[in-house]
């Protein structure tokens, strides 16, 4: 494809972004304005000017996919070395970074990252070790809040544990875990997800040689889906463009969803004052009819919080909004499962079709129905591949021929399959491994040294020769004969042979042993190291195949960069859509509303909002009010068939169920009970928990609530039907 040719066919915003070369930019870039293809011909064209090399131009992208999109792109437009543009997202750019420099901060080069269910583990284990019980404060909550210090860049010394002027108790514990565990982390040679960013930007503070490496190295550096970066990203992206203040970001402030994650709106609508930036929106919509970019631009009208733009396209109208209520959420299913079959019968495939949910836990009863009516569905976001257990296993065996001092992985796979050792063993294990410097494998290996090994000195031995010519293995074999060594030469495929789903869980094994074949074929020369770090940074839309002619089953933050001719986005009820936690935040609902507008910018030609009257959702039959967002489309571009049981009568008056701002209820009784700082409650829906902060708010309170299982929530108090069960 030649490039001029390709080029002209951007409109004049979109030329704009690609030809402004020099200084900040910032790229307002609605829902399906065709960004990935400005950053692209931008790429292309700096490239084809000769202001870079590709691999002076640093892009971040939000998936891995996504950067491997970018580079397909840029091959097909005939940029030379196009395979050599630093394309990935945050994550796995800082992986590359760390490698070449991390040991100036006091570290290997060749550390391991733990994902979220390994970082728990360790959590954990620093919670038992501190006598914290998980009765008191859940690990989740703790990770949380750990994981919310490292996105602001505080280190456990900078932890605060005040609340309002008074130490905090759940802090106070919080930062006791967080300093232990960043101990443990640094004994194991590994890093957290949160600790591939926050060590980056600690090594190039740190290191003013290493910094004017990299800016020197990256004369362009362009991020997408500014608005959902955090304060560590952020101060990311400000050191590596410092120097030549070439710096692109593309994003939409009203699709910033990411707030739970710790991604910060502010970094968005900052950034013009910020940098001194040019600005460029790209307002023409490719993907939606313009009723329904008619929908999303009346629902997102309504927050606060943005730039300011309207999305218009050169398309018909198409189809109206089908806003849809039912008498219960089996009846919203049916409906879907037929709508999908009668599309089906007049020629849209089943893969054209995506169920929006906002909680994971709506899709169970569409399941049902689907596969009860045997229509083809893939749930996104649900169980990873990667998060399944014996694919963890494996993982976790290469984890710790790579890396020896992997206490996290050695502790889930010494016993797996069962040799004997108890958790009395393996502690003593990790303690002569931390006071002697040498990793577990090591100490089994000399067991017989040590008095409280030593009368099981052979069975540890024969573990840790096992490792030993695992080890050894993996300096000669390919990435799959390795798998294959593993399974065999553990016991794991004996184990599982003995089991009755050892069969499933072997064809995973399988599967894993294809994407290593794989990885080897498009990574020549790459070592075990490199495919566990590829595996490391997987998310979920990575594993998104639009191809397959299955419905999509996902979370309205999952589908967050797809989209699908036909959408049906359920659930639309005050307390589920929005999430009744938001109700009382004014901030919170800015979120929500954003997400609303994800979900309908991500249809096509078509769209299906329904609620129901009564749900059984979490074990409890709700009845809720039709969302406020389907009251906010415009009542124009609503569709209104009465045997669809509309909710015309609802979107044509404005709702009375809510109060204008803050959403809490208008009538409310005075509250039976006051709470305060450390009460211990039980919620009906998510349990027992600890209240860490009690905000009065007109004749009830706001509760932050630090739930045992759940993590942390915020919820009215009367609302909810929380009450007391330490008194």
């Amino acid at each position: 494809m030649d490039f001029t040719d390709a080029f002209e066919r951007l409109n004049p915003a979109q030329k704009e972004a690609v030809l402004h070369t020099e200084g900040a930019l910032l790229i307002i870039a609605g829902a399906g304005s065709g960004k990935t293809s400005v950053l692209c011909f931008r790429v292309a064209n700096i490239i084809n000017a000769g202001l870079a090399l590709p691999w002076q131009i640093l892009t971040v992208t939000f998936t891995n996919k996504a950067a491997g999109e970018l580079r397909e792109r840029l091959t097909a437009l005939n940029v030379p070395n196009a395979r050599d543009v630093w394309a990935g997202t945050f994550h796995s750019s800082c992986v590359k970074i760390l490698r070449r420099g991390i040991q100036a901060i006091g570290y290997e080069k060749n550390f391991t990252v733990y994902d979220a269910d390994d970082s728990l583990r360790v959590i954990k284990s620093c919670m038992r070790d501190l006598n914290i019980s998980d009765k008191m404060f859940s690990p989740k909550t703790v990770a949380s809040a750990i994981s919310r210090a490292k996105d602001k860049l505080i280190t456990p010394e900078r932890f605060d544990v005040f609340t309002n002027g008074k130490r905090d108790y759940f802090l106070e514990t919080a930062r006791s875990v967080y300093e232990l565990y960043q101990k443990k982390l640094k004994a194991s040679g590994t890093l957290d997800f949160d600790d591939l960013i926050m060590k980056t930007v600690q090594l190039l503070e740190k290191n003013p040689d290493i910094l004017e490496m990299w800016q020197k190295r990256f004369k362009y550096v362009m991020v997408d889906e500014y608005q959902d970066t955090n304060r560590a990203q952020y101060r990311l992206v400000s050191l590596l463009a410092g120097k030549s203040g070439n710096l692109c970001v593309v994003g939409d402030d009203d699709q910033s969803i990411y707030r739970f994650r710790g991604a910060t709106i502010e970094n968005i609508l900052s950034f013009e004052e910020e940098f001194g930036a040019r600005v460029i929106k790209l307002e023409q919509n490719y993907r939606s009819t313009a009723n329904i970019l008619g929908a999303a631009n009346g629902v997102i009208s309504n927050n606060t919080q943005r730039k300011g733009k309207k999305l218009f396209t050169d398309t018909k109208d198409g189809e109206k909004v089908h806003i849809c209520v039912f008498n219960d959420e089996a009846e919203e299913s049916a409906f879907i499962a037929r709508e999908i079959e009668r599309g089906k019968g007049k020629g849209t495939n089943f893969g054209e079709n995506a169920v929006l949910y906002r909680a994971n836990a709506q899709s169970r009863n569409i399941e049902l129905v689907l596969a009860r009516r045997s229509v083809p569905y893939r749930i996104i976001g649900g169980v990873r591949f990667y998060e399944r257990k014996e694919i963890k296993d494996i993982i976790a065996y290469m984890c710790v021929i790579v890396n020896p001092f992997d206490f996290a992985r050695f502790r889930r796979i010494v016993n797996e399959p069962k040799r004997g050792l108890g958790d009395a063993t393996l502690e003593q294990i990790e303690r002569i491994s931390l006071d002697e410097g040498i990793s577990p494998v090591d100490v089994m290996g000399r067991a017989e040294e040590f008095y409280p090994l030593n009368k099981r000195a052979r069975q540890l031995q024969d573990a840790a020769l096992m490792f030993a010519e695992l080890t050894a293995c993996a300096a000669d074999r390919n990435l799959p004969d390795l798998i294959d060594d593993i399974t065999e030469q553990t016991g794991y495929l004996k184990m599982l042979q003995s089991e009755e789903d050892g069969y499933i869980r072997l064809e995973n094994i399988k599967e894993l042993k294809s994407a290593a074949v794989k990885f080897a074929e498009e990574n020549p020369g790459a070592s075990t190291a490199d495919f566990l770090e590829q595996v490391a940074l997987v998310s979920d839309t990575d594993a998104y195949e639009s191809g397959e002619d299955r419905v999509a089953l996902m979370t309205v933050h999952s589908a967050k960069g797809l989209e699908f001719e036909k959408v049906f986005l359920i659930g639309a009820e005050e307390g589920i859509f929005p999430s009744f936690r938001a109700i009382a935040d004014p901030r919170e609902i800015e979120e929500e509303r954003r997400l609303a507008y994800v979900a309908i910018t991500r249809a096509k030609t078509s769209l299906y909002i329904t609620a129901a009257k009564q749900r059984l959702l979490y074990g409890v039959t709700q009845h809720n009010k039709i969302s406020r967002f389907a009251g906010e489309i415009p009542a124009e571009y609503i569709k209104t068939e009465e045997n669809r049981r509309t909710v015309k009568s609802a979107v044509e008056k404005k709702p009375t169920y809510l109060a204008a701002q803050t959403g809490v209820p208008k009538e409310k009784k005075t509250p039976r009970l006051k709470f305060n700082d450390g009460d211990r409650i039980r919620h009906k829906i998510f349990g027992e928990g600890v209240v860490i902060d009690v905000t009065p708010m007109g004749n009830d309170e706001l509760l932050e609530i630090a739930f045992d299982k759940v993590g942390t929530k915020k919820i009215m108090a009367n609302f909810a039907k929380v009450e007391k069960i330490n008194e």
